[in-house]
């Protein structure tokens, strides 16, 4: 691994740096550069005859964005906000949209060689909306493949 005065270089091609979230139990993770912000809960607009698992669209700044429910996209069941609920804000390639979590954890690093792939791990269930899993710190965290997620 690279480093510049003594600290590892952002990009360093052998991790990746994630934020974490939580839904429910469970964590998840998507890469950082994919990360344009992440803000409250703000008034989802509805729209009609939508995917089931689109929420609505904001306005944010003057652009609307469409909001996708994890929780519907991957059968979750349903999920009830709380004051820690927040809307991450996502860009991968020419779409952006945004994902309701129920708690933004933290801003780590993932070694590339703690990560096994998705299609090693799920045969069937999902596995196209996965990236892999990743081992953190004694913990499993789920990466999203972001190309398909956002596919809406």
């Amino acid at each position: 691994m690279e480093m510049a005065n003594g600290r590892a270089e952002v990009g360093a091609p052998d991790e990746i740096q994630v934020v974490t979230f939580k839904l429910g139990e469970e964590e998840y993770a998507v890469d950082i550069l994919s990360v344009q912000e992440i803000n409250k809960l703000l008034n989802i607009t509805r729209v009609p005859k939508a995917q089931s698992y689109i929420e609505g669209v904001i306005n944010l700044r003057g652009n609307v964005i469409p909001i996708l429910n994890l929780y519907k996209r991957f059968g979750l069941g349903t999920q009830g906000h709380t004051d820690d609920a927040r809307i991450i804000v996502l860009q991968h390639n020419d779409i952006r949209a945004g994902v309701i979590v129920d708690q933004v954890s933290e801003v780590s690093r993932l070694k590339t060689s703690e990560i096994e792939e998705a299609s090693k791990i799920y045969s069937s269930i999902n596995s196209e909306l996965i990236q892999g899993v990743g081992k953190m710190n004694g913990r499993l965290v789920i990466l999203l493949n972001l190309h398909n997620l956002l596919q809406v």
